[in-house]
């Protein structure tokens, strides 16, 4: 056994709640959401971390306009502060470079980089995880055994397809859902519901398609002023994610 897994578990001793925003396919919001979900929890007055695990494509430091700033290494690296939330990215290490890894590779890195980070103590870690159902989500739920999934989803039938399967794999595995959030709602369609009603998974919100929020991207401010943020306020004041454990 890799004994850098033993040590994730004492990095993580000390969060009370671990949410992994998850969803089937990329491009329907999921690291909007996960920026978003610990701005909200920060300005809500709890302690929150955001860790972007898409190691592929990472990108909330984009949305979130971090710049410019870096963790600390003291047995391991303590993640930066910002905007009150501890935030630690796969991108402090690859820059802007690209990084094709495949198959070992991938976990190793992933490994590597929860082995290391030096959380503090919070009330909410939230994770943007990997899109899909591979290897890179399999280790997730490996190595993050406290993590609940938060799982994006939009009326696409093919978005829907895929989201079935993150939800069938996460149920047969018995990892907790938090629930299911539709994003980028055009009309008044019942799609998802329909689609995902044989599931014993609560729909936690809709947020409609904000053709605004391309304008916010970097500017933490307009960010959270903007229709998306406003209805994740909403979301989160009405579900378990107040319900800090």
């Amino acid at each position: 056994m890799d004994p850098r897994s033993n040590i994730i578990d004492k990095r993580l001793a000390g969060i009370k709640r671990i949410i992994a925003v998850s969803g089937g396919k990329g491009g329907i919001g999921k690291s909007l959401t996960a920026s978003v979900l610990a701005l909200t929890l920060s300005r809500l007055g709890h302690r929150v971390g955001l860790l972007d695990l898409d190691l592929s494509a990472p990108s909330t430091h984009v949305i979130l306009g971090i710049e410019g700033l870096y963790p600390e290494e003291e047995k391991g690296l303590a993640p930066p502060e910002i905007y009150s939330i501890e935030f630690m990215s796969i991108v402090y290490f690859t820059g802007d470079n690209p990084t094709p890894l495949r198959g070992i590779d991938i976990s190793n890195a992933m490994l590597e980089l929860l082995a290391v980070t030096r959380w503090g103590s919070l009330d909410f870690l939230i994770v943007d995880t990997p899109p899909g159902i591979g290897d890179a989500t399999m280790d997730v739920i490996r190595w993050l055994k406290r993590a609940e999934f938060l799982v994006m989803t939009t009326s696409s039938k093919v978005a829907l397809e895929t989201v079935k399967k993150v939800i069938k794999m996460l149920t047969e595995l018995n990892v907790p859902i938090t629930g299911i959030i539709e994003n980028m709602k055009m009309g008044k369609s019942s799609l998802v519901k329909e689609e995902l009603k044989g599931f014993n998974v609560p729909i936690l919100g809709e947020i409609k398609f904000d053709d605004k929020i391309e304008d916010s991207i970097g500017d933490v401010n307009k960010l959270l002023e903007s229709d998306f943020a406003a209805k994740m306020k909403e979301i989160v004041e009405n579900c378990r994610f107040r319900q800090v454990l």
